[in-house]
């Protein structure tokens, strides 16, 4: 397993390249202590019924920053439903992320990365979409490539071997990345697959694989920057395996203290990835306590106007269901939505 940063925050072999000047990593830290932040003020519009069912990252937020940071902007990203750290890199807003979990498809229309696909909530199932456009990157011959994430869970499913198998066999430019948080819902990893390591998954479909540590930033950036630099050489495709654990229940409509012990989650607090950094940072003489309460200060403000404007949105109309189709609605679906703007109380146009 790749690590360079380990639990208690040294690092364990000299640092890539791209990591030996501690500042360079200060942006990463900064990343993960706002999506932490963006999570826990989530959860709470969650639990005040002003925001739908939403899946935190906690602990899990080294995986997102890793990966994307390793990406070139013209990249493209799949993401699961827990990659909030990832896409909030690469340019998606608070808004934006809060408007999809509040039910608001515009959520999806982001300003930022407009080819990166949308959350994937169905498990597994965007896998085949991204060797598909990889697909099409390659016809193109174009230099970039797809990264696309699934959880330990979705490395159990069919559209997760069909993916990687069609990746290998084409030699798509694709990177596939396992955010192995050792719970699929209320299923241990133990029960999901007899493989030693869900890395080695990748023998099958003839491309590399790799397990890193993936509460160690520097190891997913550098992981998944190797792996981007060969499918933008065209050497095809490789699977990251990272290794980390969720802290939070599975979604806010899960309990997981029902299938998992209070002792097993505090010892795995050890190991979590923005104390880890902080630690390491502070130890380098890069980082102390007046920037870690900026920060918060800078973190908190940002999230409370993205809320206020969150809050602020005016719903969609109901009969937005009807709309963009069809180039022309069928007769019953025409009267459906007439019908829905007349109970609705929304003016006909």
């Amino acid at each position: 397993m790749l690590q360079f940063i380990d639990a208690s925050g040294k690092s364990v072999r000299e640092l890539p390249k791209f990591a030996h000047e501690p500042n360079a990593l200060i942006p990463f830290y900064r990343a993960m202590v706002f999506v932490r932040a963006f999570d826990e003020k989530a959860v709470a519009l969650q639990r005040t019924g002003r925001l739908g069912t939403y899946a935190s990252s906690l602990g899990e937020e080294a995986v997102g920053v890793g990966l994307a940071s390793a990406m070139q902007t013209e990249d493209v990203f799949f993401p699961s439903f827990r990659e909030q750290s990832a896409m909030l890199w690469r340019g998606v807003t608070p808004l934006e992320l809060l408007l999809y979990w509040g039910g608001d498809e515009r959520g999806n229309d982001f300003k930022g990365p407009v080819r990166d696909f949308p959350i994937s909530v169905p498990v597994a199932s965007h896998l085949p979409h991204a060797a598909g456009a990889a697909l099409a990157m390659k016809l193109k011959g174009e230099k970039r490539a797809v990264v696309a994430v699934t959880g330990d869970g979705g490395s159990s499913k069919g559209d997760f071997y069909e993916a990687i198998n069609i990746a290998g066999i084409w030699r798509l430019p694709a990177v596939f990345v396992i955010n192995n948080n050792q719970w699929a819902i209320s299923v241990p990893r133990r029960q999901q697959t007899a493989a030693e390591t869900l890395a080695q998954k990748a023998v099958a479909a003839g491309i590399p694989g790799e397990q890193v540590d993936g509460n160690d930033v520097v190891a997913v950036h550098a992981a998944v920057k190797r792996a981007l630099a060969r499918a933008w050489a065209g050497k095809g495709s490789s699977l990251v395996e990272a290794i980390t654990y969720r802290l939070s229940d599975h979604t806010t409509a899960d309990d997981a203290h029902r299938y998992r012990s209070d002792t097993e989650v505090s010892a795995r607090w050890k190991e979590e990835p923005v104390s880890r950094l902080r630690t390491y940072l502070v130890q380098e003489g890069v980082w102390s306590k007046a920037d870690e309460e900026v920060l918060h200060d800078e973190c908190n403000k940002r999230i409370a106007e993205a809320v206020e404007e969150y809050v602020a949105t005016k719903a969609q109309l109901l009969t937005t269901a009807f709309d963009f189709t069809f180039a022309s609605l069928p007769a019953d679906l025409e009267r459906q939505k007439i019908e829905a703007q007349f109970f609705s109380g929304e003016s006909h146009d």
